[in-house]
């Protein structure tokens, strides 16, 4: 096992979770925050840009994950550095977000 590997895995899984937003939000024709926004990762980009980004990251995700090394769906090792790595992007991108989009606030019944 290359510690290498399960590196790319953990960056794979970050890509492909960060692309999961992007790609909806631009299918149903919705602005999101993109690193092309202005200003930069808070404004709005269209819902084309968020396309074309999350299909980059999907790109990026599926070089790193099976492209690197031997990834096997059957190695606990292999799949827990790509979760881990969507998990952490995940709760990263929910905090730092959350704040636009009201998901920061507990909700009052």
């Amino acid at each position: 096992m290359n510690w290498l590997d399960l590196i790319a895995y953990f960056f794979g899984g970050a890509f492909l979770t960060n692309a999961i937003p992007h790609v909806v939000a631009g299918m149903m024709g919705e602005p999101f925050q993109t690193p092309f926004a202005t200003p930069r990762g808070e404004g709005l980009s269209t819902s084309t840009v968020n396309i074309l980004w999350g299909f980059f990251n999907l790109l990026i995700g599926y070089l790193l994950i099976c492209r690197v090394g031997d990834f096997a769906l059957r190695s606990t090792s292999d799949v827990a550095a790509a979760a881990f790595g969507g998990l952490l992007i995940g709760l990263f991108l929910a905090r730092r977000f959350g704040r636009f989009h009201g998901g920061n606030q507990p909700q009052r019944p």
